[in-house]
């Protein structure tokens, strides 16, 4: 991989740099043909690069943030035991919003229809009311979320962008919808931003060719480009098209621009120059321009690589590490539990699964709310880590659960270690405000055994847990 970009960005500025000294030898009478095709290919095409760069970034953060809320055992639990605390939810609701600073959050329930958000029950939603549209379009749709762009009801019809999630149940069933939203403001201050400093129009149309979002007031939302001076002509064509490099005049100036599709928001993003302006100047100095142009090349391919490697690691931490503890999350332990099987099946060592599930956890929640149940759980991760060796695995298994698969261990090894853990928990006296939080453990240990996958030892390790629990909890059993 590091081997590719080097690659692609030695070609890239290759061809730049050869592109660039090419130009110097022309005419002037081809330099302005030369600088046109330099903006429509170059320049507006990396202001629009841009922007999406900034759109993903926002969106990011909201869209793992709704898969967490779609996966929450607490949410799924309080839905399929009745809906009876509606305050429990709307604690949920507003911890999520207020935790991740995001602009609104919610759920729909599938059985009862029913609205809720931080502030309580907004309204229950019905297939005969516009509005709601969203709602059934989720709940048929086989993808499981996707981002949309409405007037939030719940926040005087704010123009929101909503991730919106489906919600099943532990045996499969769809529950409802769940997710986060967030306000189009900033996007918005983007784009005045952007034109002020690359004198550039930029703005948003929706697939019907309504304007949708744009950084000024000077255009009345929804009007449609159709009608527009000049643009209008070459509107049904880009619509059709849908992304490239368009050309018209309105007001006696021609203006270049390039549109792109943005599959997020459904929307087009137009960003456009006046040409006539772009010009000007170029005529007395296309040297000294050309220069400038090679030297902020050599800037941008520097910046760009410097930003592909800071959000590969950022991308490939937000994969494989769980946010709350830093342990490894489970898609990093299918990896490294596969590795350790084969590694095993090689040499003859005994691998050991530890199932670990924290006793009474949800009355800790109930008691002291959730912000304590993570600081919990983290200090928790923290006590297990410390009882391990560094080639020893362990992730966060989900909720409250943690695994850890051992190497190289015997059964009676495995039992001491497993009672080293939760010796270790039970007299960890963990603090949360002042308060000391007395937290137990109960352990499930498995042996692996010759040709066992995965899923049958830790089915195995889980089935110990039960028992552990069933037994009276703060225990060890073995599989």
């Amino acid at each position: 991989m590091i081997h590719d970009k080097r690659k692609l960005i030695i070609t890239l500025w290759l061809l730049l740099s050869v592109g660039f000294a090419t130009t110097t030898l022309v005419n002037y009478y081809v330099s302005k043909a030369a600088i046109r095709e330099s903006i429509v290919a170059s320049e507006l095409p990396l202001t629009s690069d841009n922007i999406y760069t900034e759109i993903q970034k926002d969106l990011i953060l909201p869209t793992v943030i709704s898969s967490m809320m779609a996966s929450d055992t607490f949410l799924r639990d309080w839905v399929i035991s009745g809906e009876n605390d509606v305050a429990k939810m709307t604690r949920y609701l507003r911890e999520i919003k207020d935790r991740y600073g995001a602009f609104t959050s919610f759920f729909i329930s599938e059985k009862t229809r029913i609205y809720y958000q931080t502030e309580g029950v907004l309204k229950q939603v019905r297939e005969d009311e516009p509005r709601d549209a969203w709602y059934f379009r989720v709940r048929k749709m086989a993808a499981p979320y996707e981002i949309n762009m409405d007037p939030d009801l719940a926040n005087k019809d704010t123009l929101t962008i909503f991730i919106n999630y489906r919600v099943f149940d532990y045996a499969g069933n769809y529950i409802g919808a769940a997710g986060v939203g967030l306000t189009v403001d900033a996007v918005r201050k983007l784009i005045a931003d952007y034109q002020k400093r690359y004198q550039r129009n930029i703005y948003f149309v929706d697939k019907k060719g309504r304007l949708a979002l744009f950084g000024n007031n000077t255009v009345a939302p929804g009007t449609s480009i159709l009608t527009m001076e000049g643009l209008g002509a070459i509107a049904p064509r880009i619509l059709d098209a849908g992304t490239g490099n368009f050309q018209y005049r309105s007001g006696g100036l021609d203006y270049l621009l390039n549109v792109r599709f943005i599959p997020e928001l459904d929307w087009y993003l137009f960003v456009e120059r006046a040409e006539n302006s772009a010009l000007e100047g170029i005529r007395n100095s296309l040297y000294l321009n050309l220069a400038i142009c090679f030297l902020i090349t050599v800037f941008v391919l520097f910046a760009t690589s410097l930003t592909i490697n800071r959000y590969q690691r950022r991308l490939e931490k937000m994969a494989t590490t769980d946010k709350l503890t830093g342990l490894a999350n489970r898609q990093a332990f299918d990896l490294l539990v596969q590795q350790a099987i084969s590694e095993q099946t090689r040499s003859r060592n005994r691998l050991l699964a530890i199932l670990i599930d924290i006793d009474n956890f949800k009355a800790i929640n109930d008691r002291l709310g959730h912000l304590a149940g993570d600081s919990v759980i983290r200090q928790v991760a923290e006590t297990i880590k410390k009882t391990l060796r560094k080639a020893d695995i362990v992730c966060r298994w989900g909720g409250e659960e943690f695994l850890v698969v051992v190497k190289n261990i015997t059964e009676i090894e495995g039992r001491q270690l497993a009672e080293k853990i939760r010796s270790a928990v039970a007299s960890g006296g963990y603090q949360y405000k002042g308060e000391t939080i007395a937290v137990t453990i109960s352990l499930g240990i498995a042996l692996h055994s010759e040709n066992e996958t995965q899923d049958q030892l830790i089915a195995r390790a889980d089935r110990a847990l039960y028992a552990a629990k069933n037994a009276g909890r703060n225990l060890v059993r073995a599989a």
